[in-house]
């Protein structure tokens, strides 16, 4: 059977990415083995798992294999598996096309990146474009495979050059071979078809793969004696050796997990860290643990050094892997880990778990349950126990996903908590714990205060923390997002409460009663004038330097968090303020006077929306009409001057 050949181009971000991992990753070359037989593993994985509730679908073909053939003559080599195939339309999606969302920002990072003519291996893997790291070495690429539900080959061939050739071909087995030929090599460059080179890839990169890498190599053997030459005295004449061919399984198959600690070396370690995770900086930290009671499993966590570049988008898959004595039932099995640690990789490997499990099961699934909960714990006793130096590694990549965690897991907030960290206005640049903060306060301190906004220098000079500053009391800076969420989630912290230095009264300052009611009439005024802005106008116990600042009800929602709200396109009800003003400030006194002389002065309502946008611009806010702010400006300076 053979179908009419159809030529197609590779979409744009293919041939861009194709481009970059050719000419960016050369160096890097024999990463391409390790990518091929990592896709041929995953392939082997979906086909077991679908075969627990379709047994029929594997047919005779039972014993799973990944083979390598190589041919030096005409330079050559392949990779075969017999696991799940694809059939036309899965080759068209997969491989002419990038489904897979955040490519592109992927692309623009990398295109931006300092290091422009290098592009880091671990990239390749994170995004499932590993297929492409083969025309590194390869000028053509040839594709035959056939899907597990289906009687049709499918053969797919490129040379790299922006189009692709597909065709369907007839195939008499299942699963899919991939078959490189090789560019011309240079003296010195590494042989892909040498069967030294082969085995020293796999056993470095594929040892784990759980399933047998299996080549055909040269092995030297006896002659038996019944087959020797031999002279008249019954001595042997000639060779006692020849060299034959058979097959040999390249890597140990063995699950690290199961095995004692002892065993391990940290290479081992780290080489399967790099096999699940497709990242090829070395993790941070790791923990194996072997969990025994009532029911028994094995787990083997990582804490990832560096986070992924699409750490936050939605479709990203959880870093845990589920098996059942040594089956691979899941990979983004969410169940085990919880969305906020969903950066950590490992496996869990539960013997007394249903091998028919489904998602639906999985979550009611009491076994999952205590698994999840007993991970959990042990890797925040893992984050407590780090040195300050491995911490503050992690906190600088995870930090944000980590506070993400306050208010969506009760249960373990108050462990968050202790782990999250600020930069405040008295720690010099460096980031604090809440702890930390407790103990440095100062005696007569009775809350935590804490500032959000999106800068930090705007931060650490807002005129809401003059009061504050002016009593030496520490604030925390807070420039996330999550932020907002995080002081929502815990009001209090070692029975401190968190108290925000822009909303409520700070009861820090007593108002002059004698000065409150000599501006009661001006502040009256002022509020009727701008009763569509403000709620209030009120003297401010905040202020020390500054003439104006806004400020919301304790409850209220901060002007950081209504920023965060309209960016996201939400609809947000108008916030109405309390403008809050400095009667120690000598503007306030001249424009008293002016007040006072003649309130009807078209001079005082200019001021009023002066004082207002200076208030608004001050946290980082936008006014209104920045061009008519501008020319007030420049007339008080031109009448000044």
């Amino acid at each position: 059977m053979g179908g009419k050949k159809e030529t197609h181009q590779f979409k744009t971000e293919v041939q861009q990415l194709m481009h970059l991992i050719v000419n960016s990753l050369y160096s890097n070359k024999e990463i391409f083995l390790r990518e091929l037989i990592s896709n041929a593993s995953d392939a082997i994985d979906k086909l077991r798992f679908k075969a627990q509730t379709n047994p029929d679908i594997l047919g005779k073909d039972s014993e799973f294999f990944i083979r390598i053939i190589t041919d030096t003559q005409n330079k050559t080599l392949a990779v075969i598996d017999n696991g799940i195939g694809m059939t036309h339309d899965e080759v068209m999606d997969n491989i002419g096309t990038i489904a897979k969302s955040g490519t592109m920002a992927f692309l623009e990072t990398i295109k931006q990146s300092k290091q422009e003519n290098t592009l880091s291996p671990e990239l390749i893997g994170q995004f499932g474009v590993g297929f492409y790291s083969a025309f590194i070495v390869a000028k053509k690429v040839t594709v035959i495979t056939r899907s597990a539900d289906s009687d049709n080959g499918v053969k797919w061939e490129s040379t790299g050059d922006g189009s692709y050739s597909i065709e369907d071909v007839e195939k008499a087995e299942r699963g899919t071979e991939i078959i490189l030929e090789l560019k011309e090599t240079e003296k010195d460059d590494t042989d892909f078809t040498e069967e030294w080179t082969i085995r020293r890839i796999v056993k470095q990169h594929s040892d784990f793969v759980s399933y047998p890498v299996i080549m055909n190599v040269e092995k030297t053997e006896p002659i038996p004696d019944n087959e020797q030459i031999k002279d008249k005295d019954g001595k042997p004449v000639g060779e006692t050796n020849r060299k034959v061919r058979e097959d040999e399984t390249l890597n140990s198959m063995k699950a690290i997990w199961a095995r004692n600690k002892s065993d391990i070396t940290d290479e081992e370690y780290e080489e399967f860290y790099k096999h699940i995770s497709h990242d090829w900086n070395p993790p941070l930290e790791k923990m194996h643990m072997k969990f025994e009671g009532v029911t028994e499993y094995n787990a083997l966590i990582y804490i990832p050094s560096k986070a992924p570049f699409d750490m936050f988008n939605q479709d990203r898959k959880n870093g845990m892997q589920l098996y059942c004595k040594r089956v691979f039932i899941m990979d983004d099995c969410k169940e085990l880990m919880p969305e906020y640690l969903g950066f950590i990789q490992g496996v869990v490997d539960a013997p007394d778990l249903n091998l028919n499990v489904s998602r639906e099961i999985l979550q009611q699934d009491r076994l999952v349950n205590n698994i999840r909960k007993n991970l959990v714990k042990k890797v925040f006793e893992l984050l407590t126990n780090l040195d300050k130096d491995k911490f503050d590694t992690f906190y600088q990549e995870f930090g944000q996903s980590l506070k993400a965690g306050i208010p969506t897991d009760f249960e373990n907030k108050d462990k968050i908590a202790d782990l999250i960290r600020y930069k405040t206005t008295k720690s010099n640049g460096q980031s604090i714990s809440l702890k930390e903060y407790v103990d440095r306060m100062k005696p007569d301190q009775k809350e935590i205060y804490y500032i959000t906004g999106d800068n930090l220098v705007s931060l650490m000079n807002s005129p809401h923390l003059e009061a504050l500053k002016d009593r030496d009391y520490e604030v925390l800076l807070m420039t996330e997002p999550v932020d907002e969420w995080v002081v929502q989630s815990i009001p209090e912290y070692n029975k401190k409460k968190l108290k925000s230095a822009e909303k409520g009264d700070l009861d820090l300052e007593k108002v002059d009663e004698k000065k409150k009611d000599a501006y009661s009439s001006l502040f009256e005024f002022i509020k009727k004038s701008m009763e569509e802005k403000v709620k209030e106008v009120k003297p401010s116990t905040r202020l020390k330097n500054s003439v104006s600042c806004l400020s919301g009800e304790d409850f209220g929602m901060s002007a950081y968090m209504e920023k965060i709200m309209k960016a996201t396109g939400q609809d947000v009800p108008k916030q109405k303020r309390v403008l809050e003003l400095n009667v120690e400030h000598p503007v306030l006194a001249k424009i008293k006077t002016i007040f006072e002389t003649d309130t009807k002065n078209p001079a005082l309502k200019e001021y009023f929306g002066l004082i207002y946008d200076l208030a608004l611009i001050s946290e980082g806010g936008k006014i209104e009409n920045p061009s008519k702010f501008s020319q007030a400006v420049s007339d008080l300076m031109a009448k000044a001057i």
